[in-house]
């Protein structure tokens, strides 16, 4: 069976006829020829393919194409505006946050969906109890980027520099407050 969607990917509209068993990763890769996003484990457990749909995190391994019709997909691809680099993208070269690459799409398109989960003021597991919720962002230290970033793994370590990275892009919307 087949559905005719309307995808909105990092600002432009595709018209596309899809089966509805489709994941959104093949579609962006196969389809779109965006292949940013990369088929890791293709079970939702590395988050290589992790994408923003309407601002939010999803690992589009997982995700149905059909599911996100008239919604807003951002890729790694979108994440740049007006060909000015993204200040993640920055930070993890500033930082040496990628080694090989592969994870690293995945990587800054969770981080910018985590600072933008931060900054709405939703908590994570690690979030002190009655720290978030109150209205304002939640303080995003190393405990708490590692516990919002844990469903992404990189097999070449490099952690330390996604964090430090991570955490020198989160620190002037804190400093602002």
């Amino acid at each position: 069976m087949t559905a005719d969607l309307q995808l909105r990917v990092n600002d432009r509209l595709y018209p596309i006829t899809a089966d509805t068993r489709e994941s959104l990763l093949d579609t962006l890769r196969e389809r779109l020829g965006l292949t940013g996003a990369k088929k890791g484990c293709d079970h939702g457990q590395c988050g290589a393919c992790t994408v923003l749909v309407d601002g939010r995190r999803v690992v589009s391994c997982l995700t149905l194409t059909v599911s996100v019709d008239d919604g807003a997909v951002t890729t790694v691809e979108g994440l740049a505006a007006s060909g000015a680099v993204h200040p993640l993208q920055r930070a993890f070269v500033e930082h040496d946050a990628l080694q090989c690459g592969f994870c690293t799409p995945g990587q800054l398109c969770s981080a910018a969906g985590m600072l933008a989960e931060a900054a709405e003021g939703r908590p994570s597991l690690v979030t002190a109890r009655g720290a978030a919720g109150a209205g304002g962002p939640v303080t995003l230290d190393e405990e708490e980027i590692r516990e919002r970033m844990s469903g992404n793994l990189c097999r070449c370590g490099a952690y330390p520099g996604i964090v430090a990275a991570i955490a020198e892009v989160a620190r002037p919307a804190e400093v602002a407050r």
